[in-house]
């Protein structure tokens, strides 16, 4: 009843579909134009990915920051380290530049030469003021030595955050207003306002500026991925069709093809759209995957409606097999492929389980375009002439299956021990696997902001933000000498740490106002001591300009509050959990736990901590992908042993693929953990083709292994080799991308494809034939709950119903 039951569905599918065409494609082109109009909801991530659940102590720990302090990325700096900076011409010029950058509204407040301030004390009533260091219009040759010398010998306070004494380099610092730093609005003014002024200035001025921190990053960062969008739809387009046309010799074929995978990307964008979901590097990458993972789908349905043209010439009677026969075998492999991306929605990242949706959405939404469009659109042409069937006796691909065939029945030993020293040494590769939660080791290195980025790392020693928190847990507790003492040893430990830069806090403040209190002589610049601190002290309530407050950049209103900014350089995971550990223990004696709470956040250590977290998903996500397709074959077979074999040769190519992944130096990381639950997915489809024709052969052949095992190995060989060539060379359109981590995914999926292809072809069938008593008889193979390939004489019966 279950094979009448099923093949009788999809006669009556097939019925519907090719009885009512014109309302059907009315029904997806309204569709199609109701998701065109949802494109306006699509939106760019414009800011780092949060691979954290929201509810996770990290990210409280970060919120509890903001609410303090506000944004922490809103910094852009820009330096040159250029020998006559401080000739009369280049200065004023540079002076120039820092003017034009504080007129812009979106800029708070800047801090370089130009504006430079200097704390000075006053008495009557006693106060510190901070004063321009620079008070003329235009500086002569004279002053600009002068000024160089005052900056670079008299001011400490301003290292590491105006200048560098590596090489001399000076930099301006560009605070944003904290409200546009996550908005469209930080990409206008970077885009549209920074980069043609700066592009100027070093046009006309023949100097050699560097740009960077985390918005201006980010913003060129979001550009390139936008950018890349149109490449990876038009390479996967062009790639696809070009194999597709190889394999048919068909225009029409090919165009029928990409006509329905064009809507298929058409509806991907749409439901990012209706679901209000930000594109991000993960999501930017689901309209080319759509067209990779489809194309498949009208390679067994052109290719099964021309056989039946092929073999009867009758092309109503046709058009309704491919649906009846290809229905089942499709909706199946699209399903599992669906699983391996579902399974990111358990995850509690936003990110990942917002790829999973969309993508697991769209595969059954192709599925449904392809059994709907490409029957349709063939019924209203011509039947296939006898050169576009052609391809069918394809004499060279008769090699490669001979091979395959060969090797199976000759050489199944010879197989069993590439396979046990291939997973040898794959498992090897494995325990070297490294895991990296850097905000930047994806970023296009080529890129000039990235070549900046080294820049900054060599004259500043990072440009990515980490904040340490310390409350003091009492009101004005920052300010007491203890507390402040306490800091200097924590900044002392941080600075002895090669990679992280200077730290800047009220420390470096209270020194400077030693330093002030003592007329600008750099030798006070330290903490006062007790006596010191009493008439020091009472001058700090001048530190503010009026415009912006120095004193509340570290300190937070109550005084209970200190923030100490430091930057670290592109380090991983590993590296960083290895300074942490190193800096807790002294942290917590420093700061003993019932006086003080410190702690450390910052969104590049955040994304870090996500990386782990991922991680450690990833064994969930992954037994979750293979536990809900074993449950699928299950209750497609009925046979717990079918389950183990048809496993094996699906869970051996990711191995493989960890394995290489070690010994290439891939870490895993939010990128590379997708290849594994996608390759997965994809690559169980050809064991489900293999065994629905291998148990259709036992059938025929009344149980005999060796009869029913070349005959299914052959007919399937092919379009195993088919879809392999096709998701290998698809998938290999990502490593065009200019960032590591897709270059890495697109080259990974491709190869685990491969092995997969090879695994299925090879150790699957050997399998079987070793093991043919226990597996292969009618107790093991019971019936199934749900026939994947109809038998030709009962679905003649159906049809013909």
């Amino acid at each position: 009843m279950s094979k009448i039951f099923s093949f009788g569905f999809w006669n009556t599918i097939a019925r519907i579909i090719l009885r009512n065409r014109i309302i059907i494609l009315g029904l997806i082109l309204a569709f199609t134009i109701f998701l065109g109009f949802q494109w306006q909801h699509m939106r760019f991530s414009f800011t780092e990915a949060n691979l954290l659940p929201d509810d996770h102590e990290i990210n409280q720990e970060y919120q509890k920051f903001l609410d303090k302090f506000g944004e922490e990325g809103n910094l852009i700096v820009i330096a040159t380290n250029d020998k006559d900076l401080f000739t009369p011409k280049k200065l004023n010029a540079w002076n120039d530049l820092s003017k034009k950058l504080e007129a812009f509204p979106q800029v708070e407040y800047s801090i370089g030469i130009q504006n430079l301030k200097k704390l000075q004390k006053f008495e009557n009533p006693n106060r510190f003021e901070l004063v321009p260091l620079i008070k003329e219009e235009k500086i002569n040759a004279i002053q600009a030595k002068a000024y160089k010398e005052e900056i670079f010998e008299k001011l400490p306070f301003y290292e590491g955050l105006i200048y560098s004494k590596k090489s001399n380099t000076v930099q301006t610092a560009v605070y944003l207003n904290k409200d546009i730093v996550n908005s469209k609005e930080r990409k206008i003014f970077v885009m549209e306002h920074l980069q043609p002024l700066l592009n100027e200035f070093e046009l006309n001025n023949d100097l050699d500026i560097h740009v960077s921190g985390m918005p201006y990053i980010r913003t060129l960062n979001s550009q390139n991925i936008i950018d890349e969008i149109q490449w990876f739809v038009l390479g996967a387009l062009f790639v696809t069709s070009l194999i597709f046309f190889f394999f048919f010799r068909s225009f029409r074929a090919t165009f029928i093809s990409m006509i329905t995978v064009i809507i298929g990307v058409m509806w991907a964008f749409g439901f990012l759209g209706l679901l209000h979901y930000e594109i991000t590097v993960l999501t930017a990458i689901i309209p080319p995957l759509i067209i990779v993972i489809g194309i498949p789908n009208c390679i067994f349905l052109i290719n099964k409606y021309q056989q039946e043209i092929k073999k009867h010439g009758n092309q109503a009677k046709s058009l309704q097999r491919v649906i009846t026969k290809i229905g089942n075998a499709t909706l199946m492999t699209n399903v599992t492929t669906a699983s391996g991306f579902a399974t990111f929605i358990i995850t509690e990242s936003k990110l990942l389980k917002e790829f999973g949706i969309v993508a697991s959405i769209n595969i059954l939404a192709l599925f449904v375009l392809s059994i709907l469009l490409i029957p349709i659109i063939y019924s209203y042409l011509a039947p296939p002439k006898e050169r576009h069937l052609k391809h069918l006796g394809r004499t060279w691909l008769e090699g490669f299956v001979n091979w395959v065939e060969r090797t199976v029945r000759n050489r199944r030993i010879t197989i069993y021990i590439i396979t046990i020293l291939v997973l040898v040494t794959s498992i090897i590769g494995i325990y070297t696997i490294k895991v990296s939660g850097s905000l930047l080791e994806d970023m296009p290195k080529e890129a000039a902001f990235f070549k900046d980025i080294e820049f900054f790392e060599d004259e500043f020693d990072g440009i990515m933000p980490l904040e340490i928190l310390i409350d003091t847990k009492r009101k004005e507790g920052v300010l007491k000498l203890s507390t402040l003492k306490r800091m200097r040893d924590l900044e002392d430990l941080l600075a002895d740490v090669p990679e992280l830069s200077k730290p800047l806090s009220v420390v470096d403040l209270v020194k400077y106002s030693k330093q002030a209190y003592y007329n600008g002589n750099p030798k006070y610049y330290q903490l006062p001591t007790s006596q010191e601190k009493n008439f020091i002290f009472p001058y700090l309530k001048g530190m503010s300009d009026g415009k912006n407050n120095q004193l509340n950049a570290y300190v937070d209103s109550t005084g209970q509050f200190a923030r100490m900014t430091v930057f670290m350089k592109d380090i991983g995971t590993e590296e960083m959990e290895r300074i942490e550990d190193n800096l807790w223990p002294k942290i917590n004696k420093l700061f003993p736990a019932e006086r003080y709470d410190v702690t450390m956040t910052g969104k590049a250590l955040i994304f870090q901590k996500g990386t782990t977290y991922l991680v450690k998903n990833l064994i969930l996500s992954l037994s979750l992908a293979i536990f809900l397709i074993a449950i699928f074959m299950a209750w497609m077979f009925r046979s717990f042993k079918m389950i183990v074999i048809s496993l094996i040769p699906n869970l051996l190519p990711l191995i493989i693929t960890a394995g290489m992944m070690g010994f290439l130096g891939i870490p895993i990381k939010p990128s590379t953990i997708l290849v594994f639950s996608i390759a997965f997915g994809i690559s169980v489809d050809d064991t489900i083709h293999f065994l629905a024709k291998y148990r259709q052969e036992l059938k025929l052949h009344n149980w005999k292994i060796k009869k029913s095992v070349y005959p299914a190995l052959r007919e399937t060989t092919v379009s195993m080799f088919y879809t392999s060539i096709v998701l290998f060379f698809g998938f290999s359109v990502f490593m065009i991308s200019s960032f590591g981590g897709t270059v890495a995914l697109g080259g990974l999926v491709s190869a685990t494809l491969l092995f997969a292809m090879l695994s299925n072809l090879l150790l699957l069938p050997s399998l079987l034939l070793s093991l043919e008593k226990s597996v292969s008889n009618k107790e093991t193979f019971k019936k199934p709950q749900l026939d994947i390939i109809a038998d030709e004489e009962e679905e003649n019966k159906i049809i013909d119903s």
